[in-house]
C-alpha cells in the first residue's frame, strides 16, 4: 500500500462553521421564526426550536468538541434580531452573550469568524420592506456599527453577508426563503441591495478597526453545459455570470454588470479583503424554455456521482478545484469557508471529505493559495426550508434530548486537523474505496 501524506501550509485555519438561526434556538423575533410558522413552508413542518440549544449555553461542549478534536478555528454568525428587536433598542445582553461565545474561542485558542448576516433579519425590518427598501441599507450599516463595536477585541475576521447570491435567488426567485417571492428583476434589485450593505458594512469595520480583515462568503456552484449545443453554452454562461460573478465582481471593481444591462456601484470597489467560498456540488446546465423561474434552464449533476442521501449534493471534488480557479480572478486571498455533505448515515461524508481536501491540497499545490478550510458542519442543525431532514454534522443531534452522536467523520476530521493534512493511513482507514484515486 502506498505511504505518504499531503501536508497543508503552516498556520492554515482548520475549523467548522455554524449559523445562528440554525444552531441557536428560542428564537421568535426574526424573519425565519414567522416564516416557520406559515404552513407549508419548511419541509416535514418542522420548526427550529430548541435547534441545538447554544442560546441556552451548548455552544461550550461544541466548542470542547471542536477544540479537542485539533480545530483552530470556528465560522459563526450573530443574528441582527437578538441584538436590535426593535428599531430603537439595544440588547446589551445579548451582545454579552456573544462577547462571551468569541472570548469561549479564544480560550479554547480557536481563531473566531463571524458572519453578520446570514440569512436572517428582524421582523421589523421585513414590516418596512426588508431587502427590497434600500433604506436597509442604512439599518445595516447601524446594525453593523453597533455590534463590531462590542465585539471587536474578540474577532477580526468578519463576512458582512453570508451567500448573497443564494439568499436572493431562494427569497426572490424561487420563493423558499421568506419573503417568498418570485421575481427576478426585484432578485437583481435585492442583490444590488446586497452589495451596497456590504460596501457599507466594509468602511464601517473598517473605520472601527484598521486591523480587520473583511470579506465575502460565495455560494460557488460550477455551471457546465450539459451538452455541445450553443444554447446549453448559453444558459451555463447566464449562471454563471449572475450566480457566481455578479456579487464578487461588484465588491471587487464596482461593476455591477447583468448579461443585458451594465451598472455601477462605485462604493463597493475595493471592499473584499478575501474571498469566501462555499462549494458544495457542480451542475449540467441544459436550456430548457419550458423553465422561466429557473432562469430557462434544467440543472443535473454529473453522470456517476455519488448523490448525498436526500439527492441534494453530488459528491464532484473536481469542483473545488474549479472554484479555487474561479477565484484567483478577484485578486484577493481566499478561504473555504463551507464545504460538507448531508449524511446521516455517514457513509458517504469521508469519502466526499477526504475527496475535497485532496483537491484542494492539488490547486495549492499548484501555487494558488488558500488560508483555511471550514467544514459545513460541527452538530445537525436547521436546513432552512428542508428543516432537519438533512444531517450535515460531524456530530449527530437527538433532537429529544439534545445529545451530540459522535459519527466516524468526527473523528477522520479530528485526525486531518491534528496532522494538517491527509495520510494514507486515514484514507485506507476511513474511505478505502479512494486510495486508487488519492494515492495511486
Amino acid at each position: 500500500m502506498p505511504k505518504g501524506t499531503y501536508y497543508f501550509t503552516k498556520g492554515f485555519l482548520w475549523g467548522t462553521a455554524t449559523a445562528a438561526q440554525q444552531v441557536e434556538g428560542r428564537n421568535d423575533n426574526n424573519t425565519w421564526a414567522a416564516w416557520e410558522a406559515q404552513e407549508g413552508r419548511i419541509q416535514g413542518g418542522d420548526r427550529a426550536g430548541l435547534a441545538c440549544d447554544w442560546w441556552g449555553g451548548r455552544w461550550r461542549e461544541d466548542f470542547d468538541r471542536a477544540s479537542t478534536a485539533g480545530q483552530n478555528a470556528h465560522r459563526l454568525s450573530i443574528e441582527w434580531s437578538r441584538i436590535q428587536p426593535a428599531p430603537d433598542m439595544w440588547d446589551e445582553e445579548a451582545l454579552d452573550r456573544y462577547r462571551q461565545m468569541l472570548i469561549g474561542l479564544q480560550e479554547r485558542k480557536m481563531t473566531p469568524m463571524v458572519t453578520l448576516h446570514h440569512f436572517s433579519e428582524p421582523i421589523w425590518v421585513a414590516d418596512i420592506g426588508g431587502w427590497e427598501n434600500p433604506a436597509i441599507i442604512d439599518l445595516f450599516g447601524g446594525f453593523v456599527r453597533k455590534s463590531v463595536q462590542a465585539l471587536m477585541p474578540y474577532c477580526r475576521l468578519w463576512v458582512p453577508i453570508n451567500e448573497p447570491n443564494v439568499f436572493a435567488l431562494s427569497a426572490y426567485v424561487a420563493g423558499l426563503f421568506p419573503p417568498g417571492k418570485k421575481d427576478l428583476k426585484l432578485a437583481l434589485m435585492v442583490l444590488r441591495h446586497l452589495v451596497g450593505a456590504h460596501a457599507r458594512a466594509y468602511h464601517v469595520i473598517h473605520e472601527l478597526q484598521p486591523e480587520a480583515r473583511v470579506g465575502t462568503s460565495i455560494h460557488y456552484r460550477g455551471f457546465t453545459p450539459a451538452t455541445w449545443l450553443g444554447v446549453d453554452r448559453l444558459a451555463a454562461n447566464a449562471y454563471n455570470r449572475v450566480f457566481n460573478d455578479l456579487f464578487p465582481q461588484a465588491v471587487t471593481d464596482g461593476q455591477f454588470d447583468l448579461p443585458f444591462k451594465k451598472d455601477q456601484i462605485p462604493e463597493a470597489a475595493g471592499t473584499q479583503d478575501f474571498l469566501g467560498i462555499n462549494y458544495y456540488t457542480s451542475s449540467h446546465v441544459r436550456f430548457d424554455l419550458l423553465a422561466p423561474k429557473d432562469l430557462f434552464a434544467h440543472l443535473s449533476y454529473p453522470e456517476g456521482a455519488a448523490l448525498s442521501e436526500t439527492g441534494f449534493i453530488a459528491n464532484t471534488p473536481q469542483g473545488m478545484i474549479d472554484a479555487v480557479l474561479w477565484g484567483e480572478q478577484f485578486g484577493a486571498p481566499m478561504i473555504i469557508t463551507e464545504n460538507g455533505v448531508d449524511d446521516s448515515d455517514d457513509v458517504l461524508r469521508p469519502q466526499y471529505l477526504l475527496e475535497h481536501l485532496h483537491a484542494l491540497w492539488r490547486v495549492m499545490n499548484d501555487n494558488h493559495p488558500v488560508e483555511g478550510y471550514f467544514h459545513w458542519t460541527l452538530v445537525d442543525n436547521f436546513e432552512w426550508e428542508r428543516g432537519w431532514s438533512q444531517r450535515f454534522g460531524l456530530w449527530g443531534l437527538d433532537l429529544e434530548t439534545q445529545a451530540r452522536v459522535r459519527r466516524p467523520s468526527a473523528d477522520l476530521y479530528a485526525e486531518i486537523c491534528r496532522t494538517n493534512g491527509i495520510s494514507a493511513d486515514m484514507v485506507e482507514k476511513y474511505a478505502p474505496q479512494s486510495m486508487p484515486n488519492l494515492f495511486p
